[in-house]
């Protein structure tokens, strides 16, 4: 047998592949644990645009968003909450919640042109919500309660 074969031969393989191995599954393990924390506890998101203005820059912040709240009805009037967006599920907005369901809320109907202004109960099962920016901003004034389903999460820091 040629040098080079015995050197081969000396290798312990086994323990190098058990080793190799072991080390996968960490980080096997730790992509699970990360997956699992991002879908169902915590998560982050990018918000931009101008209907949560000064709340939130124009540019964009990255907010924390706590998804166990949501589930467990933990929602009330002033939190700002991630939901998904009743006009274009494919989107994902950021609204404060101004009603519960039962709650009488009165808001302005053109906030830019006139003093007008409507009262509505929100029903059963459902939010109000509207953005801090009223002149700017897209929410239940246009599209009415929505409902407490399509809230996705909390959103508790800013950043």
């Amino acid at each position: 047998m040629s040098g080079f074969a015995r050197r081969l031969g000396g290798i312990p393989w086994r323990e190098i592949a058990g080793e190799a191995f072991s080390r996968v599954f960490l980080v096997a393990q730790a992509v699970c644990a990360v997956h699992v924390v991002n879908a169902h506890v915590c998560s982050f998101a990018l918000v931009m645009g101008p209907s949560m203005l000064p709340a939130m820059n124009l540019a964009g912040d990255v907010v924390a968003v706590d998804l166990v709240s949501a589930r467990l009805g933990r929602v009330a009037s002033g939190d700002a909450v991630l939901l998904v967006s009743p006009e274009d599920p494919r989107k994902a907005v950021v609204k404060r919640v101004v009603g519960m369901e039962g709650d009488a809320v009165t808001f302005l109907v053109d906030p830019g042109n006139s003093d007008a202004s409507k009262t509505v109960v929100v029903p059963k099962g459902h939010v109000w919500v509207q953005g801090d920016n009223i002149y700017a901003s897209r929410d239940s004034r246009q599209f009415g309660p929505v409902p407490y389903g399509l809230i996705t999460g909390k959103i508790f820091c800013r950043g």
